[in-house]
Order: structure tokens, then sequence, then C-alpha cells
């Protein structure tokens, strides 16, 4: 018996709104105004075990240092190898406040080897306008090691990278406005026309006509009389608002690892496709419905899609009507195809014409 490699693919496939749960608005969508912003610096990490980098950069910022304390020493007369120069990164939350802190990530830019053990000193982080907004400074924490010598060397994960959990303190405070006079404004993370007019029924329905949406990827919500005073309560009401959002029929494709994603909502018309020894087959027959007597009722034509599915001559599967591009992808897995397989016969039939989705491959 042929060995069925079904462990190789992953199949995720989303079937019609009887499974389609409802989602809170909040999930899908954010408020206008209400953003982090990116912030960054140069600094020097001191007490590394031999694992720094060699690079003129550090030796410069150890000799700018030790001019603040009153000592001239050139770059070219430091060669410690226990100092690195490294990119501190982080991202500064809305909302906060001067005094509180934040976490940073701590990268080597140089050729250091680890910096396991090390401590940042006091690096200053600076936004896209030039301002210093936190200040960084702390023993990092690497999720990784490098031991050896020579030739013989081990390294876990990745010792060149490192965090400080709390490790900036915020110096200055970001302005945030979320409202504009009486309104506030929700950002779909997904734009669609259905998903942004179910929103705005479902706002209006539970609190009158005070939504509206002026294009797909908004809607512009108005603060009831009584709320004026409290924004923040309205919001967050608004936010647990549940609805089912639309989406657009997608099969997303990972070449790499052989992952196939099917989203709902994918129909194929009657395609015939030959790919090695594996025949694939997606017919539509017609069926005639006979209501019963004096019932009346109406004699009607149904058509009914079915899928088979061929590999050599032994092996066929058949799907009853209603069959998707789900049913033919469990369909290929069955008789054994490799996942190379399933995605040139999902191209193949989406350059014919008959794949109704948009198809993404990564």
């Amino acid at each position: 018996m042929k060995k069925v490699y079904v462990a190789f693919v992953l199949f995720l496939v989303l079937f019609p709104s009887i499974c389609f749960a409802a989602v809170r608005i909040k999930d899908i969508t954010d408020i206008a105004g209400i953003r982090e912003n990116q912030i960054m610096g140069i600094g020097l990490v001191v007490g590394l075990k031999g694992t720094g980098d060699k690079t003129p950069i550090s030796s410069q910022m150890m000799s700018n240092l030790v001019k603040h304390f009153g000592l001239t020493v050139a770059k070219d007369q430091i060669k410690a190898k226990n100092i690195a120069a490294v990119m501190v990164t982080a991202n500064l939350p809305p909302f906060v406040r001067p005094g509180q802190r934040i976490d940073v990530n701590v990268s080597s830019l140089g050729d250091a080897k680890s910096l396991e053990g090390g401590i940042l000193l006091q690096t200053p982080l600076k936004a896209a306008n030039g301002r210093v907004y936190a200040v960084a400074q702390g023993p990092l924490a690497v999720g990784g090691y490098r031991a050896g010598t020579g030739g013989a060397t081990t390294q876990q994960n990745v010792p060149t990278v490192g965090s400080i959990p709390g490790g900036a303190i915020i110096e200055r405070d970001v302005p945030t406005t979320f409202l504009r006079g009486r309104e506030f404004t929700l950002l779909l993370r997904n734009p669609d026309f259905n998903t942004a007019a179910r929103i705005v029924r479902t706002i209006n329905h539970k609190y009158g006509y005070i939504a509206r949406s002026p294009n797909p990827g908004t809607v512009v919500v108005s603060l009831p009389y009584k709320y004026l005073r409290d924004p923040v309560t309205f919001i967050a009401m608004v936010g647990h608002l549940e609805l089912n959002p639309d989406t657009v029929a997608k099969v997303v494709i990972n070449e790499r690892t052989g992952t196939i994603v099917v989203g709902k909502d994918v129909t194929i018309d009657a395609v015939s496709i030959s790919h090695g020894n594996i025949t694939v087959k997606v017919d539509t027959y017609t069926a005639v419905s006979q209501p019963l007597p004096f019932s009346k009722g109406k004699t009607k034509v149904i058509h009914y899609p079915k899928v088979s599915v061929q590999q050599g001559a032994n092996k066929v599967v058949r799907f009853p009507a209603g069959s998707n591009v789900g049913d033919v992808v469990k369909a290929l897995a069955s008789v054994g195809a490799s996942p190379r397989d399933i995605i040139s016969i999902l191209q193949a039939i989406k350059q014919a014409g008959a794949l109704h989705a948009e198809l993404v491959i990564r």
C-alpha cells in the first residue's frame, strides 16, 4: 500500500458562515491617532569576556566616553576586547509618560562574537525628528551562547542580539490625539466595503445614526452627547460590539514549506488537469428536482459539481455536490500527491481561469 505523505502539508480550510465566528470591532480596527513610534540609538556594551568587536566604531565611542571623565585617550590606543558597539531599538507606546519604562532590543554593529554578560551604558534613544525620547541602560539578557576556541566552537541561537526588559526610561512623551471635535475614526486593518458597511450598521443599530463610512478603510463615529466628557468609556463599548467581517476569497501558498491555506468561499469551475500520473477532474452534472404531487412546487434544474482525482489506474476519489477547493486539496493528499504537486495543480487551475479566488504565493 502506497504511503500517503499527508504530514508534509498543513491545511487550514475555513468553511462557510456556519463556522465563521463573530469578532469584536476592536479586533479588526485601529483608532486613528493612536500608534507606536520607533526610537533608536547607538550605544556601547562593556564587560564582555573577550568577545567584543574590533571595529573603529567601538574604539571611537570609548575614546569619546572617557573624555567626559577628564581622560584623553586616542582611539588607536584602545585595544579592548570586552567592548562592543551596538544598535539599541525600541517601540514607544502611545500614552506613555516620563518616568515609565519600556523594553529595548540590543544588537551588535560590528564583528562581536557574543554580547553575553555585557552591560549597556547610558544610551539616548531618538525618534525620526531627532529628539531624545528615552534613555536606555542596564545588563543584557542574551538568549544564546557561543563557546570554544579556534576551530572547536559551539553556538546556540544568536548571541549577538539581546534585550533589556524595562531597560529604557521615558524622558519625553508624545502628544496623542484621537478625537477631532466630537468624532473619532476607526481604521480597518483589512479594508473592505462589506465589512465597513457592517460596522456602520452595527454601531448605528446600537447607538443611533452616529457612524458613517466615507471609504472602505475608515469608519467615522460621532460621540453621543452624554459621552462627551467620557469618550474612553464609549470607545471601549464600541470596541466590544460584535459582527461577522467579510473576507476576500483567497488561497495562500508557501512553496518553501509546502503550506497551503484555503480561505472560505473559494470555488472552482469545471476543469480537467493532468499532472504527471495524477488526473484531476472537476465536472458538473445536471439533475431535475421534481416536487411532490399537489405541493404547489416547481420543477427545477439543479447543477451539481463533482470532483474526481485519479493517480495511476487504481486510486480514484469522488466527491458529492458542493465540492470546493478544499475538497480538491484533501483528495490530492489522500492519493499521495506531494505538496509540490498540489501547488502546481492549483496554479494551473488559476491560470486556466477556473479558480475564483486570489492566489497568493509566498
